[in-house]
């Protein structure tokens, strides 16, 4: 069954992607339209759902009908991800919005000539897309999702006490989340907090990876993982039972099932990278020498009320309420 339900993505895909560049795709204006953008979103879920269409509103806000976009989904299959990336530059897109890490390293593996910008990724060096955040040196460019992981470490010590041990838990496959589970273990470590790490390889082991977390640790926290974002009610439905809180790297995930966030808006990444993109294609900026940018205004502690009522905890001043 899985197979087959895969094959069928991969058919999808592949009937999605004949439409191109050419603004054929349902999401593209008309064919007489003087930039094509292509955008592959890695994944379906919230917070780059956000992204993409905080990207479309700024550049069609700032080009009208000079611009059509072509919107391919690749349903977390990487595999379905190159397929959309070769389409469009076999199309001749003018730019390419790559949304989420996996998205990003396709168009790159794509093409070296047409620009690309992220968005929803972490890190671009580690992504191994650039040459370095302040001067990429290639093609690409964007917006990265990485708030400070020693404030989200924090945000989660506030519901613990002194000896609880933190259960570090992300995809193995993401190396976005590598990234930052790495830098999670380093501020835990310098604040000589016993913490554990488990590891998902794919959506089929987060329940019994989370269930041997949960009993073994007291607080679980989670980075921006697509994997696990895209599994929330699962998370819920483990952590919560067992009284455990748990922190999540988006505000969408702590929506969904994680009780506290330090809260990045995805549509306002999604609205730079659509900045970012018009300065590329109207005014002939080079990616290569456009630095990555990070989020550095409107980060906010935030909680989940029902999930914080259901563990029975106090909440700290200061942090407000997901809506």
């Amino acid at each position: 069954m899985k197979k087959m339900m895969k094959l069928t993505a991969l058919m999808l895909t592949a009937a999605m992607v004949m439409t191109g560049c050419g603004g054929g795709s349902e999401d593209a204006a008309s064919g007489d339209a003087t930039y094509h953008v292509g955008i592959i979103q890695q994944m379906e879920h919230a917070a780059l759902d956000a992204a993409t269409q905080g990207f479309q509103d700024k550049l069609t806000e700032l080009l009208g009908d000079d611009v059509a976009f072509d919107y391919q989904n690749a349903q977390g299959e990487q595999t379905n991800c190159t397929t959309i990336a070769t389409k469009f530059v076999s199309d001749g897109c003018d730019l390419i919005m790559a949304n989420a890490t996996t998205a990003l390293q396709s168009a790159y593996a794509a093409t070296a000539d047409i620009p690309i910008v992220g968005t929803s990724v972490t890190d671009y060096v580690t992504a191994g897309v650039v040459d370095s955040n302040e001067a990429p040196g290639r093609n690409v460019t964007g917006v990265s999702d990485l708030s400070s992981i020693d404030a989200q470490i924090d945000v989660l010590l506030q519901f613990c006490e002194d000896d609880t041990k933190v259960a570090v838990v992300y995809c193995s496959a993401e190396p976005n989340s590598i990234y930052q589970a790495e830098l999670a273990e380093k501020y835990l470590q310098s604040l000589n907090r016993d913490y554990a790490v488990y590891t998902v390889a794919d959506s089929n082991e987060i329940q019994a990876v989370l269930t041997n977390a949960v009993a073994d640790c007291g607080a679980v926290y989670i980075p921006t993982d697509n994997t696990l974002a895209n599994n929330m009610e699962i998370v819920k439905n483990v952590t919560v039972p067992a009284g455990v809180p748990s922190f999540a790297g988006a505000e969408q995930m702590c929506l969904e099932g994680a009780l506290s966030t330090l809260s990045i808006s995805y549509y306002d990444l999604g609205v730079r990278a659509g900045e970012m993109a018009y300065e590329i294609l109207v005014n002939g900026a080079n990616p290569a020498e456009m630095p990555v940018e990070f989020v550095s205004e409107g980060i906010t502690p935030k909680y989940n009320p029902e999930i914080a009522e259901a563990l029975g905890v106090t909440v700290p001043e200061g942090m407000t309420a997901v809506e």
